[in-house]
């Protein structure tokens, strides 16, 4: 069971701006998830993923917004979130919240073991920390 805890009016403006990315930058078989990552100065990072033909060099949303808030100057994070796009062919009409897949559950605790997550979880919009969502956590750090 997961330690979640409610959203904040900042959580849903982060959401917002991973929307706002994706929906301007949406491409069938491109790009069609968009992440959002606050950092500890405030300032939001928003991206989308980027899609390849060979599956493994696709690179996530989640991985780009931190790249990109990092390539900025802003190395510590507060919150992260991603969420997905409807395709043409779906019959779902806004974005939706996705949880990061365990690649960014690593990369995200790499770069900030505090950072929390924005997922959905039995039906609702919360947050928790990234760790929850990644335990024993490979380290290359002694004990």
């Amino acid at each position: 069971m997961l330690n979640v805890r409610a959203l904040e009016d900042a959580d849903y403006a982060l959401i917002n701006e991973a929307e706002k990315v994706i929906k301007k930058n949406y491409r069938y078989g491109r790009h069609h998830i968009g992440s959002a990552v606050r950092a500890k100065s405030g300032k939001i990072h928003a991206a989308v993923h980027v899609e390849a033909n060979v599956g493994r060099i696709t690179v996530c949303g989640e991985a780009m917004a931190l790249g990109k808030s990092i390539s900025e100057g802003d190395h510590e994070f507060t919150t992260i979130v991603a969420v997905a796009h409807p395709h043409p062919h779906e019959a779902i009409e806004k974005c939706w919240v996705v949880a990061p897949c365990g690649m960014c559950r690593e990369l995200i605790s790499d770069y900030g073991s505090t950072t929390d997550v924005i997922i959905s979880y039995n039906g609702e919009l919360v947050k928790c920390n990234v760790m929850e969502l990644l335990p024993e956590k490979y380290t290359s750090e002694a004990e």
